[in-house]
């Protein structure tokens, strides 16, 4: 069996492809929160509630003041914690992101 000249390479993309991946996820997910379409805000109006996953808490608190009459449509699960700056902030020891407790 040939080994592969290049055996982390594979790891490297996926790791890529995920960090792709979240951002475009959050991208979205803001956008439909600040900027819904006419299809979503009849959805939300029907009843249809969206569940907001990893969001930055100063974003969190930015639609709770700018898109209060649309709140009952939102929930929001592992808001991301910020510091002063709004960067989000990270486990010392193992530099992933640091998550708002909900108590459960």
């Amino acid at each position: 069996m040939k080994m592969s000249r290049f055996p982390l390479l594979i790891p490297l993309v996926w790791a890529a492809a995920g960090a792709t991946l979240a951002t475009d996820v959050r991208d979205i997910e803001l956008r439909r929160l600040f900027d819904p379409t006419q299809s979503e805000m009849n959805a939300e109006r029907s009843g249809r509630i969206y569940i907001y996953e990893g969001l930055r808490d100063v974003d969190v608190k930015r639609a709770m003041e700018e898109e209060f009459d649309r709140v009952d449509s939102m929930m929001f699960i592992r808001e991301q914690v910020t510091d002063e700056k709004g960067e989000v902030k990270t486990e010392p020891t193992t530099g992933k992101p640091v998550y708002q407790d909900d108590g459960c």
